[in-house]
């Protein structure tokens, strides 16, 4: 354990120019008259980076797969992700390495691996028998590109379509090529001039494995007979195939085509079609063709004992339904229901009781995977409701802005938010269990609560139980119900500064332990929640209006600090306003829009649920035809009763309790004489008299001048007013990311746009003469500067409700270079002071004045005794570009650690690690850091990902226990640790894919059916596709790489003899790689191989009843 002495020296240094190194022997305090040590205990040794889960929708999704013993679903994505769900709480995450899409999965069924096929031609065996699935080979095709794969049940030949209409037949267990090799000028008529074009579907007749139906894009469909290598028979059709589907008895199937028709074919009558249906054509009369349809997609055909076979289609609608949703179409008997879907189908399919295509199906379910949902509809009950999902995949519901990660609540939290969230689940769901109910729950290793809050473009706020990585929504809260809504584009007030999304959410400011909860939004507004378990009807919305505008003249401001605005609650010009906004009063004399709020609060009674009810709106207004400006930062102290918040025009401070204005000044404002700055206005403009009265809190001193002018535009307005801060940025299509950062101030315009970055409330030490701590606000700027500003509350009970609260600035200014990320305060023995809070407490179980006066505790401080607080303190302070510890009262740097000089940090967090703290940083060059503390000592530097976007920037966030968060894709939450202890045990808390489920027994043939031979006929595809037999395939059709997860993989999984001979297999096709690379150079070496292949192929031989991929 390393300990770091802190000697007295003399404070001959001024806290503006203050500098020590974090490296030197000697570090620098002024900390009374004793030596101070401070342990610290985290090293290197405790952190480890590494990926957790993944939660949320697979983003762009375009391959699904169902195993109907093992009960697990794969997805597949346009960029190389593979998303495997099994019961709810167990999912899984890989990726292909190459990022190609995903274009087909087929599962090994009941065997625990699954067959990947990629646009990029490469197919791939994944193990799915360990909790983190690897492949364990991949075939790369070289002159064919496959379009269509099958793999038969319980067959380990695996038929691969390509699209000059060839078929190739791959062993699954060495992922090698057989010499047998259907050619589509075989399979066509010889008389045919034409190519069939692609082979888009290969399935084998249910009741006999030797004959393969093969579709191709061009409307030919050809039975092919494996044993004599020759088309039984030929079905033609004008219209083009997109897929075909078979009866289980094998004697009928059935085609989906380009026009919206169905054909349904016997197989031994190939001249026409039994059957034509156009599902949803008009039909015409006097027997005409009905009109074409747009074409179905995909079809199933699936047969159930008692009753008529169901025919599942998705697409086919007719041309003229413009604007009408996706749909999938269920045809049972002489009933056609039509579902109208959300979004666009990308595949669906059938679940059904047996996984043998050669018995009635009795299908009870519909996986439909769309682009944005997955939904599963009960084809059991009347009606198809659809059974409700237990998956996390809501995320996108609209798109993410921000999100505040949440970790060690306190416990009563979660239970709290979920019984009010209960009550806002959807009526209507089916009654059954969710389907999907493959795998085991890994083991909980971790006993703390985490919650993430995800912050909306449409204004609502969903709360996350992220406890023990697993994810479920609890809550969600719409912001925007206290607006009103314009009903169309031509009712919208001119007063919007953004043109979409008026609501969305940028900053969240939430107080665990009180409850309290503060959002700021797109619109400049800002709204404070208080959390209630009863429902309440509220008749006056209350509402402040701000003018955080303010104007200057050329006269300088008076030196000397400023006075302390005093405002009485007799006087105070910010009082509530509750009638709603004045339309016709909104101008100013010279025409210009003036003193009108963005958004229209409404003003009828409001209604508000159990859960969180609105406390109070805040919104800052129009100043001479110049919009508000987007609020950068933002803070909220349930303790206080306060909030405040910035933006680049300066800070405004709120009692949210007697619901007043205590603090609105612009960014020099707050500096007085001591601005380092020589800042003129850009561009002088006539005095006016502020006409809202919000501003003049300093009477007698003269109101400066507008030095921060935003551009009229809104959208221009939107990119210049945030210079350095990210969250707020809602272009989610745009993923450039280039900023210019210079730690130098030179530039007027970034001078003249010093925005409020961070904002802290704590109880410290204001001033270096100061002998103890009392209330504050520390405020960042994105210049660099610090400064801290005096809070004077009133006592509690009812005399803070009377009293006004008094706010000053301290003339305190701390430098950094970079903006202000972050702040926070260690007591003596480095331990984190948290800001001061009160308890959570049912706001509304006594009206009466008596109990509010009770109700109201006095201002909790940090865990430390007051005799420790009051000696020494130190300030944690990160910027974009370095971070400093502060002594306190003596404002001396003691501590500094430059993060980055070519870069800078996007995310800087003061988090608990192992019962201690560290400071985690993530850099825009994608490092993720970690520094100790006081000593900022670097313990983990770990390059991790570049920013390709804002989206990750907008929402990485580090919370406590070595946990961190980012949006990954617009629809999935990525989640990761930096804790060591955490990726030890992450094996254990993984859940498995695979378990051990005997596979349903083969229906029974039945007496006559073996007597007469009308049953299931079996195939010895191994006769007739292994080597002896078909020869070997051309080695320069494909090539075989063996997988990383290979040997491993077997490992883990292998057992007996069985295992043994796979590691023999798996050797060997190692070894025959790089025989195929030296061939003509070591002939010895290929005699050692072919040796060795026969060796193995006794083994084979005396096992070959047990199957490869069982171990």
């Amino acid at each position: 354990m390393r300990k770091f002495n802190i000697r007295k020296v003399l404070d001959g240094l001024t806290a503006v120019s203050a500098v020590a190194s974090a490296s030197s022997a000697a570090q620098q305090q002024q900390a009374g008259n004793r030596e101070t040590e401070i342990q610290e205990t985290l090293q290197s040794e405790h952190f480890q980076l590494c990926k957790t889960v993944r939660h949320g929708f697979p983003y762009q999704p375009s391959a699904l797969a169902f195993d109907p013993v093992q009960k697990i679903l794969a997805i597949g994505t346009q960029t190389g992700a593979l998303r495997l769900f099994g019961r709810p709480g167990v999912e899984c995450y890989c990726q292909h390495d190459s990022g190609a899409a995903v274009i087909q999965l087929q599962f090994l069924i009941n065997e625990g691996a699954l067959v990947s096929a990629l646009a990029d031609d490469t197919l791939h065996l994944w193990n799915l028998r360990q909790k983190r699935p690897a492949i364990l080979h991949s075939l790369k095709f070289n002159r064919e590109r496959i379009t269509f794969c099958h793999l038969p049940f319980q067959s380990k030949w695996l038929y691969v379509g390509t699209e000059r209409g060839n078929i190739h037949i791959v062993n699954v267990e060495s992922f090698t090529l057989s010499g047998y090799v259907i050619m589509w000028n075989k399979a066509i008529e010889l008389s045919s001039k034409s190519h069939p074009g692609p082979v888009v579907h290969i399935s084998d007749n249910p009741m006999d494995e030797g004959k393969l139906l093969i579709g191709f894009e061009s409307g030919t469909v050809v039975l092919w007979d494996l044993k004599s290598k020759k088309a039984d028979y030929r079905y033609t059709h004008d219209e083009a195939i997109h897929s075909v589907a078979w009866h289980h008895e094998g004697k009928q199937f059935i085609c989906s085509h380009s026009d919206g028709t169905l054909t349904i074919w016997n197989v031994k009558s190939p001249t026409k079609p039994f059957q034509t249906i156009t599902p949803h054509g008009k039909q015409l009369k006097d027997g005409k063709k009905p009109e074409p349809c747009k074409p179905i997609l995909k079809v199933e055909y699936k047969t159930t004992r008692a009753g008529e076979p169901f025919i599942i289609l998705s697409g086919g609608l007719s041309y003229d339904t413009v604007g009408r949703r996706p749909c999938l179409t269920v045809m049972h008997g002489k009933s056609t229901a039509v579902l109208e879907m959300d979004y666009s189908i990308v595949d669906f399919l059938t679940l059904c009781e047996t996984p043998y295509p050669n018995d009635f199906q009795e299908p009870y379910a519909v996986v439909v995977l769309l682009e944005k949902d997955l939904v599963l509809i009960d084809l059991a009950q009347n009606g198809y409701p659809i059974f409700e999902n237990p998956y996390p995949l809501t995320i996108h519901e609209s798109p993410v802005t921000c999100c505040e990660y949440f970790a060690d609540c306190p416990v009563d939290l979660i239970p709290a938010l979920y019984s009010v969230g209960a009550r806002q689940k959807r009526q209507g769901y089916s009654k059954k269990e969710w389907p999907i109910s493959g795998g085991n729950w890994g083991v909980i290793t971790q006993s703390y609560s985490e919650i993430i809050i995800t912050g909306h473009a449409d204004g609502s706020i969903k709360f996350w139980d992220a406890s023990a990585i697993t994810l479920q929504v609890l809550y969600k809260l719409k912001t925007a119900k206290v607006f009103e809504k314009s009903r169309n584009k031509d009712d919208r007030p001119n007063t919007d500064i953004v043109d979409e999304d008026p609501y969305a959410i940028q900053i969240i400011s939430w107080c665990p332990e009180s409850r309290m909860l503060c959002i700021a939004g797109v619109s400049a507004h800002v709204i404070i929640y208080r959390f209630s378990k009863q429902e309440v009807t509220t008749e006056v919305i209350p509402m402040l209006e701000v003018r955080l505008l303010y104007e200057i003249n050329d006269v300088e401001t008076p030196d000397g600090e400023q006075v302390p605005p005093v405002p009485t609650p007799g006087s105070n010009p910010q009082s509530i306003v509750p009638q709603s906004h004045p339309s016709t009063s909104s101008s100013s004399s010279d025409g210009l829009r003036d003193n009108v709020p963005c958004l229209k609060v409404k003003n009828s009674p409001l209604k508000q649920s159990p859960g969180y009810q609105i406390e109070l709106v805040i919104q800052l207004v129009w100043v001479s035809g110049e919009p508000p400006q987007q609020i950068t930062s933002l803070a909220i102290n349930s303790a206080y009763g306060l909030v405040v918040f910035g933006n680049c025009n300066g800070i405004a401070m709120v009692d949210y309790l007697q619901k007043t204005v205590l603090l609105n000044l612009g960014t020099i404002e707050l500096y007085g004489s001591n601005d380092p700055y020589r800042r003129e206005p850009r561009s002088p403009r006539k005095t006016r008299q502020p006409s809202g009265g919000l501003c003049d809190i300093n009477e007698g001193t003269v109101v400066p001048e507008d030095r921060c002018k935003s551009p009229t535009s809104a959208k221009m307005s939107r990119k210049l007013s945030l210079p350095t801060e990210l969250k707020p940025d809602l272009d989610v299509k745009d993923n450039s990311f280039s900023r210019s950062r210079s730690s130098s101030v030179t530039s007027i315009d970034k001078e003249s746009r010093e925005a409020i970055s961070a904002l802290h409330f704590c109880e410290t030490f204001t001033r270096k003469a100061d002998t103890s701590p009392s209330p504050c606000l520390w405020v960042g700027t994105t210049l660099g500067t610090v400064l801290v500003i005096v809070l004077n509350l009133p006592p509690g009970g009812e005399q803070r409700l009377l009293q006004p609260v008094i706010v000053s600035p301290s003339g305190t200014i701390l430098r950094l270079k970079g903006a202000i990320l972050r702040m926070a305060f260690l007591d003596t023995t480095g331990s984190l002071v948290p800001p001061a809070h009160e308890p959570w407490r049912e706001h509304y179980e006594d009206k009466d004045e008596k109990e509010k006066a009770k109700k109201r505790r006095p201002v909790s401080v940090s865990p430390s005794s007051s005799q420790e607080i009051s000696e020494n303190q130190y300030a944690v302070i990160c910027s974009e570009k370095q971070a400093k510890v502060i002594s306190l009262p003596s404002q001396n740097c003691i501590y500094k650690q430059n993060i980055t000089e070519t870069s800078f940090v996007l995310r800087g967090d003061i988090v608990s690690l192992n019962n201690s703290i560290c400071l985690a940083c993530f850099c825009a060059n994608g490092h993720i850091m970690t520094f100790s503390l006081p000593s900022l000592r670097p313990l983990l530097d770990v390059y991790y990902l570049p920013l390709t976007n804002m989206r990750i920037a907008r929402t990485f966030c580090f919370t406590n226990n070595g946990q961190a968060l980012y949006l990954v894709s617009p629809t999935e939450i990525q989640r990761l640790t930096y804790s060591q202890e955490t990726c030890e045990n992450l094996q254990e808390m993984l859940g498995e894919l695979f378990t051990l489920v005997e596979t349903p027994e083969a229906p029974n043939r039945g007496f006559f059916k073996g007597l007469f031979g009308g049953g299931a006929q079996s195939l010895d595809r191994e006769e007739l596709f292994g080597e002896s037999a078909s020869g070997k395939a051309s080695r320069s059709l494909a090539q075989h790489i063996p997988g990383p997860g290979g040997i491993e993989g077997v490992k883990g999984a292998a057992s007996g003899v069985v295992g043994e001979l796979a590691r023999a297999r798996l050797a060997l096709d190692e070894r025959g790689q790089k025989l195929g690379e030296l061939e003509e150079k070591t002939a010895a070496m290929l005699y050692s191989a072919d040796s060795f292949s026969k060796h193995a192929h006794e083994m084979m031989l005396k096992y070959k009843d047990k199957k490869w991929y069982q171990f």
